[in-house]
């Protein structure tokens, strides 16, 4: 019997075939992805009831081990792990204690809430986090941010004490945000940052960070609270021109040559990788003697002053949300946090493809989510994944999370008993700590290669770049994303279509242009649409780019008549996922068009989701069911004629 079945396809292969692309099951509807969804997202949760009363201990450790990953890993940890986790956690807060410092700095915040921010969120992405290597604490680009958004809210210089509540509960809500994106699965919302935007944003946010530094290396009192190069250039030219003190550039730019040539030694030996993460350190302790031994704050040094110690207070009771504030204060979260996970999923990302393991995206967001939200309950602002440090503990030779643990200890004991000893820190080597951790942000190979790869993409970098350097750090964001978009909407309305001809020897249909070699069929021409979605944004372009194609097919002898009568125009349909009602109509006028010169229209290999539409719109049956697996299949229909 299936040997009779099998006889009588083969007798009817070109109608049984087309009859499976006409048969096709429906897709799934939009409700049906939406429950799906749900119901994957669920299915990671303990659900069997029956497996909860016989197993109830396995069940809740395999809960727990879903959200705090540290339960899984940390059954196998060895005393060799621990004591290769011990010298990179002291390694990297070593570089940890001056850049939270010189962070908080940045974030217009004291300086204790940079060093908070550096224990906390720490502490709970060591037990949440998936990634090994990612240090978590504050970084530049989003102590910058924050600074530029918040203070158009409330100034720090004239109400230090809103200004910091408001930082407070912008960093719950990025928190929520992080969280949320996490838990249910749109991490492509932090996709619309794309790397060639990213690159941009980060390297204009580098220059505008080191011109900031100037405030501290020259030692001015009065500067700008603007984030643009002309305005930032106009307040150190104008203070060069008023009474300042040497004394604070001649310290600041010897620590900073300091530190960067201890960076060149551990960049030229690896083995010297040591020297360059505790040199900001050791210039802090060498600089603060200096200064305390020769009361150079006497003799206009500009120094830190009190540093208060002791463990993270609550800052619960500073939550208001009461304020006036409290939506801006929302919308920058939403936009701190998707700053914030680019970097550390990027950062995460980058080193994990190094290790040969994967990251759980979902997962990382939700710790950062955690991480952020616990932190505005224990004074601590934005923090997420550093590259510097990350790249600091990866070099030390970390093994997992326990790092950023023994690094978070290091920094709470510093917090305790050594916070007394920063009373003398000048400010310049504050200054000098940020400037050294730029070079490394901005990437002029990368850049020079989204160039070379795509005119566009580099468009965006440029657009990111500019709109920070010439306007603010929000302006450039929205400028990088416009013009993804614009790029996106360019792809979508205007898609490319293709003419395809066979491939000799083969049953492949390729790009004539790509292929030059593929034969084109004689009164048929095969055109491929290069989109993904037919719809009202790219339908009549596409009608008017398939017709131009068959009236350029028709060439011409010198007397104007027809050498190659088109009789068969097939569309090669693989591309496309989808198609509306504009995409149909469009169809249906290009069929009318094509009747009325006597041509045919035929549909090769479609989609279910467009077979579909095209069957309920009764368009089959309006293009006479001329609808085929493959292209020579239709090719074949040339024969009927």
């Amino acid at each position: 019997m299936a040997s009779l079945v099998a006889l009588d396809i083969e007798k009817n292969t070109q109608e049984v075939r087309s009859q499976w692309v006409l048969n096709a099951p429906e897709p799934p509807t939009a409700w049906n992805m939406v429950t799906d969804s749900v119901k994957k997202t669920i299915s990671q949760f303990p659900r069997k009831l029956s497996y909860l009363k016989d197993q109830p201990c396995n069940t809740l450790m395999s809960f727990l081990q879903g959200i705090f990953p540290i339960l899984s890993w940390g059954r196998n940890y060895t005393a060799a792990k621990f004591r290769k986790d011990i010298l990179a956690g002291l390694t990297i807060a070593s570089l940890c204690i001056p850049q939270s410092i010189g962070y908080a700095t940045l974030a217009h915040l004291d300086p204790q809430y940079g060093l908070y921010t550096s224990v906390v969120p720490p502490l709970i992405y060591a037990v949440m986090g998936t990634s090994r290597e990612v240090a978590v604490g504050p970084v530049a680009v989003v102590s910058l941010l924050l600074f530029s958004m918040v203070q158009k809210l409330v100034d720090p210089a004239v109400d230090p004490v809103a200004y910091t509540k408001l930082v407070f509960l912008t960093t719950l809500f990025a928190g929520i945000f992080q969280t949320a994106f996490g838990l249910f699965r749109l991490g492509f919302l932090v996709d619309f940052l794309s790397h060639a935007a990213i690159v941009g944003f980060v390297a204009g946010a580098a220059i505008v960070i080191g011109l900031q530094q100037f405030k501290g290396l020259l030692g001015i009192t009065h500067f700008t609270t603007k984030t643009d190069i002309i305005s930032v250039m106009k307040a150190v030219w104008e203070a060069l021109h008023n009474p300042w003190q040497p004394r604070n550039f001649i310290l600041g730019s010897s620590f900073l040559i300091f530190i960067l040539t201890t960076r060149f030694l551990g960049k030229k030996k690896k083995k010297l990788f040591w020297l360059a993460s505790i040199a900001p350190l050791v210039s802090i302790i060498l600089s603060t003697l200096i200064v305390f031994l020769t009361r150079a704050d006497k003799s206009g040094v500009k120094i830190v002053k009190h540093v208060k110690g002791g463990l993270n207070p609550s800052s619960l009771h500073e939550l208001d949300f009461n304020n006036p504030h409290v939506g801006e204060a929302a919308k920058i979260g939403l936009v701190v946090a998707v700053v914030a996970l680019t970097e550390s999923i990027a950062v995460g990302r980058s080193f994990a493809s190094i290790k040969g393991y994967q990251l759980d995206g979902n997962k990382e967001m939700m710790s950062i989510g955690f991480s952020n939200i616990i932190g505005s309950l224990t004074s601590c602002y934005v923090a997420t994944g550093s590259f510097s440090r990350t790249a600091v503990n990866y070099a030390a030779g970390c093994e997992t999370l326990i790092s950023n643990i023994v690094m978070a200890i290091t920094v709470l004991i510093s917090l305790q008993f050594f916070t007394k000893l920063l009373y003398y820190t000048p400010t310049a080597i504050i200054a000098s700590v940020i400037l050294s951790a730029l070079p490394g942000l901005i990437d002029i190979p990368e850049a020079c290669k989204i160039w070379k790869v795509d005119k566009l993409d580099f468009l965006a970098c440029a657009g990111a770049f500019f709109g920070v350097l010439f306007a603010s750090v929000e302006i450039g964001l929205l400028a990088a994303v416009m013009i993804s978009f614009l790029k996106i909407i360019l792809i979508s309305i205007r898609p490319d279509t293709e003419a395809l001809g066979k491939l000799p020897g083969t049953s492949l249909f390729c790009d004539v242009y790509q292929y030059p070699m593929a034969v084109q069929i004689p009164g048929v021409v095969v055109i491929r649409v290069k989109s993904a979605l037919l719809c009202f944004a790219n339908a009549n372009f596409v009608r008017e780019r398939i017709m131009k194609w068959v009236t350029q097919e028709e060439s011409k002898d010198d007397k104007g008549n027809s050498t190659n009568t088109i009789q068969l125009v097939i569309l090669e349909t693989s591309n496309l996922v989808d198609i509306d009602t504009s995409g149909i109509a469009s169809l249906e006028e290009m069929q009318k068009v094509l009747i009325s010169n006597g041509k045919q229209l035929a549909i090769a290999n479609p989609r279910w989701q467009v077979i579909h539409k095209l069957k309920v719109s009764n368009f089959v049956s309006k293009i006479g069911g001329r609808i085929y697996l493959t292209v020579e299949e239709a090719i074949g229909y040339k024969s009927e004629f």
